[in-house]
């Protein structure tokens, strides 16, 4: 501020003064008319700095900034480690067959023997094996259960075979194909079946040498009992010469060919 602009300034306040005391009808008294001037003074020294204050609020965020231009592609590194080991893979297919190797040395020369009597050997042992293979099936049937009468033993064998099998494996343990010649031995045997809880097995009754003229399997003539189904025997197919006992004790006359249990006939008199 200019020196002319500082008198300018307090002779208006001077006035200003003089002409409120008028408005207020007062007076003006002897005392002496003094005037405060307040004049800034002099800057003073700069302080000491003061403590570091808390930290504000962190501001809002700032629009993002304009993409830069795209930088200069920087050197290829160097290659990294190599990584784990992956899983095996498919197994791929077979390959060709290679071209034969060269032909090996002769062997040294084998001992002298004499093969036929050993051959002999192993066939008889071979023999022996199947029949007592053959002797364990039967015992097992046996051991299974077995139905007898005063004069007969029946052995009901789950065995499914051919009628001609059938009755050549009852042979080959001293026996035959069931042959119910009586109703007590009819029922015997229909009994057995029933509490095996089968429905039907093979019997020793067929018409192979004669068709219609139905004998037991030991040749024998049917003469005095017969147990046929109503409508049986009638060779269905022409291809019925075999005979099979149901659980209700009724015969049928069926295809030899076909395969089923059976039951065998012994003699007791003969075990």
């Amino acid at each position: 501020m200019t020196g002319e602009n500082l008198a300018s300034c307090l002779l208006v306040t001077v006035l200003g003064l003089i002409l409120v005391r008028l408005a207020d009808g007062q007076h003006m008294t002897d005392e002496p008319c003094s005037v405060q001037i307040l004049v800034p003074g002099l800057k003073g020294e700069a302080g000491e700095k003061g403590e570091k204050g808390a930290p504000g609020r962190p501001g809002r965020v700032g629009p993002p900034g304009d993409a830069g231009p795209p930088g200069i592609k920087g050197q290829k590194g160097v290659m990294g480690r190599y990584g784990k080991m992956g899983p095996s893979g498919f197994k791929g297919l077979k390959g060709d067959m290679g071209d034969p190797g060269p032909k090996g040395s002769n062997g040294d020369p084998g001992l002298p023997c004499e093969c036929a009597p050993l051959r002999k050997m192993i066939g008889e042992m071979d023999n022996h094996v199947a029949q007592l293979t053959n002797e364990l099936k039967f015992i097992k049937n046996a051991v299974a259960g077995i139905k007898e009468t005063d004069s007969k033993v029946y052995l009901l064998v789950k065995e499914e075979k051919r009628y001609r099998d059938a009755e050549s494996y009852c042979q080959g343990r001293g026996g035959h194909l069931a042959m119910p010649k009586d109703a007590a031995a009819n029922r015997a045997i229909a009994g057995y079946i029933a509490e095996a809880g089968l429905s039907r097995v093979y019997i020793g009754i067929n018409d192979l040498e004669r068709e219609g003229h139905f004998v037991y399997v030991e040749l024998s003539p049917m003469t005095t009992f017969s147990r046929w189904r109503e409508g049986e025997p009638n060779n269905a197919y022409e291809d019925e010469d075999c005979v099979e006992l149901v659980s209700s004790g009724e015969w049928v006359d069926v295809s030899c060919s076909l395969t089923m249990y059976f039951v065998c006939e012994f003699d007791r008199d003969r075990i």
